[in-house]
């Protein structure tokens, strides 16, 4: 048996649980901003970004930071960013 390639094979199933987690939380942004959760948007870290840009403009950045984390999480399932 070859070393190098079961450490390969190794390192490939690590990526997918993280890729699977990226998408599973940019999607969980996505509704966040989409669906206007009070708890969501009240929260005291989002609460920084409603101060910053108003209720209607947090949920715009929600949703495209939740959209570029989810894209950032297929591409590393597919292997296109390692």
């Amino acid at each position: 048996m070859n070393r190098t390639n079961f450490a390969d094979g190794r390192a490939r199933e690590m990526k997918e649980p993280w890729a699977l987690m990226l998408v599973l939380v940019g999607l969980f942004a996505i509704a966040g901003g989409l669906f206007d959760w009070e708890w969501f948007m009240t929260n005291r870290k989002a609460w920084v970004f409603v101060k910053l840009f108003g209720r209607n403009g947090a949920r715009i950045f929600y949703c495209i930071l939740g959209l570029a984390v989810a894209v950032l999480g297929v591409l590393i399932a597919f292997g296109i960013v390692t």
